[in-house]
């Protein structure tokens, strides 16, 4: 089970990334040759261009989350002791289960709508809903993960199953004694 649950938050997410900057630069590439050797741009690139990347930063967002890699205001948090520091990462937890909640289900609605109505891109005449979708699927993976990772984003100790910590983990985890033998590892004192 932990291997699909990988497969899908990170492997699969990883390879659609890089199909689509690959489709992304090809796309790019045959614009710019159109537009200045043949002087025929390709007019719907630069929307569809838009289009892979809004997808590409959703798709991200879930391995992003799954590796606990989020930029986060921690100047406060990172000096708090244990029970505060666990305390604060219980409400940050459930503050983006919440969040997730929340544009899931207003994404969903509007996906539908846009799905049911036929919408229908500016220039390239794509459905409308398969671009507004990296919304609902960004958000709906980085809620499979929470949830599945719950234990790493209670104790903000994030590595692979094995419990190795990923890189960077185990500073943010460790308190500032760590911090201060790592910024001084001779134990230098002044």
């Amino acid at each position: 089970m932990q291997r699909i649950l990988r497969y899908l938050c990170v492997s699969a997410p990883r390879i659609a990334l890089g199909a689509l900057i690959f489709l992304g630069i090809a796309v790019n590439f045959a614009n710019v040759v159109g537009r200045y050797a043949f002087d025929a741009p390709i007019i719907w690139a630069e929307e569809i261009l838009v289009f892979i990347m809004i997808w590409c930063v959703f798709l991200g967002a879930i391995v992003v989350t799954w590796e606990g890699q989020h930029i986060r205001m921690d100047l406060i948090t990172a000096r708090l002791r244990p029970p505060w520091r666990s305390i604060i990462n219980v409400v940050g937890t459930l503050a983006m289960i919440l969040v997730c909640l929340f544009v899931i289900g207003h994404s969903w609605i509007f996906v539908r709508l846009l799905f049911t109505t036929g919408q229908q891109s500016a220039v390239a005449r794509l459905p409308a809903w398969m671009m507004h979708a990296a919304i609902l699927a960004g958000f709906s993976g980085m809620l499979l993960v929470v949830l599945v990772r719950w234990r790493s984003y209670l104790t903000g100790v994030f590595g692979d199953e094995s419990g190795v910590p990923a890189p960077g983990a185990a500073a943010t985890a460790a308190g500032d004694s760590d911090q201060k033998t790592a910024q001084n590892p001779a134990g230098k004192r002044g």
